[in-house]
């Protein structure tokens, strides 16, 4: 791989990629499509194709277990160990099963741990119009609201330091920041730290990653390009994707310095396929700067 150059990891059709997260212990990476309600495991130096886990309900994201994996899908919190049957962890007090037929309710979304070991676990609003949803944490089996009056809950990443916590409300076009205690897991007030609308981007700011330095790498959803930002919010790169919808970024390979993408057809026609016959599939890209170790779920 060249440096900066967008290429295809794994060839797919998903509707709705997100959530892509390295092991650095396994040496694969996970990831999500949502309306399909699949999680993927992929092994890059095997050479071999993905598996696939069908989970019968849309999936919103997942974390990095010691016994396998946890997602938050539709309905609530699960854990997927490597062998036997999925644990509920919590339910989604958004969400009834009647209401799954009538598509209603909200469903759980992007989410990631932090480095104590919580799930940052946020819903989107069923019409992606409302400020219905929620920004959820799970720690030591209690789920608590943390923040509330948002549309979709996204964006969600922590910087190096431990000091803030970084998160978007996709609707609103804004990256915000808050002061962030890791012992505690408290928040402090929230301040716009990047507004899409003032530097002139295209698209909304949809999943997000930290690297080594400290800067904020976004997904801009129908904007067709991740971009990078500094610690003090300043636009330093832009990557042109050959589809308008990279959904998430993710750092992996060997020496974390692989930004793996995800990205969707959802709300392309078959003349939108057409023209961008990558849009669906996981892409790559070489970076020179290294990411961060995704931790776990601590339970």
């Amino acid at each position: 791989m060249q440096d900066g150059v967008i290429e295809v990891a794994v060839a797919l059709d998903m509707s709705l990629g997100e959530s892509p997260v390295w092991s650095v212990a396994r040496q694969a990476l996970y990831w999500t499509d949502i309306n399909n309600g699949h999680v993927y495991a992929w092994c890059p130096q095997k050479r071999g194709a993905p598996t696939r886990t069908e989970l019968g309900e849309k999936v919103g994201c997942v974390a990095l277990d010691e016994a396998g994996l946890v997602v938050a899908t539709a309905s609530g919190i699960l854990r997927l160990p490597e062998s036997g049957e999925p644990e509920r962890l919590a339910d989604n007090p958004e969400w009834k099963k009647e209401w799954q037929q009538a598509g209603q309710g909200n469903r759980f979304n992007d989410g990631r741990c932090d480095a104590a070991g919580r799930l940052w676990a946020g819903t989107i609003d069923a019409e992606e119009s409302n400020a219905s949803a929620a920004l959820y944490c799970l720690d030591r089996g209690e789920l608590t609201r943390r923040l509330t009056g948002i549309g979709i809950s996204n964006g969600l990443a922590f910087s190096p330091d431990r000091r803030w916590l970084y998160h978007t409300d996709s609707l609103t076009r804004r990256i915000l920041r808050y002061p962030f205690d890791v012992d505690s897991g408290t928040l402090g007030e929230g301040q716009t730290w990047v507004d899409l609308e003032t530097l002139g981007l295209p698209g909304v700011p949809d999943g997000a990653a930290v690297d080594s330095e400290g800067c904020y790498w976004s997904a801009l959803y129908d904007g067709g390009r991740i971009v990078r930002f500094t610690p003090e919010g300043e636009l330093v790169a832009e990557h042109p994707v050959p589809c308008p919808h990279p959904t998430m970024v993710a750092f992996g390979g060997p020496d974390l310095r692989t930004l793996y993408i995800t990205t969707a057809t959802q709300h392309l026609d078959a003349e939108g396929k057409a023209r961008w016959p990558q849009a669906g599939s996981l892409l790559q890209m070489r970076t020179g700067v290294e990411g961060l170790a995704e931790p776990g779920f601590g339970g």
